[in-house]
């Protein structure tokens, strides 16, 4: 399996099997329950991961399609 794939497959698992355990209200960050902190982390680490795998994808940077 390809780096790129594995990078744009994090936000999925991570937010489909992590949110179990990180279903909790009581500790707060910046203000919000930690369950919306957890969710809006990985939006927008979700944002990153998707950049870098537009930088290494080579296809892309050929301009050619299969």
């Amino acid at each position: 399996m390809k780096l790129i794939h594995v990078l744009a497959a994090l936000p999925f698992i991570g937010i489909l099997f992590g949110i179990q355990f990180a279903n909790k209200v009581t500790p707060y960050l910046f203000g919000m329950p930690f369950i919306l902190a957890y969710i809006v982390m990985w939006a927008l680490l979700t944002s990153v991961l998707m950049t870098i795998v537009y930088v290494l994808d080579k296809e892309n940077k050929e301009g050619g399609t299969k």
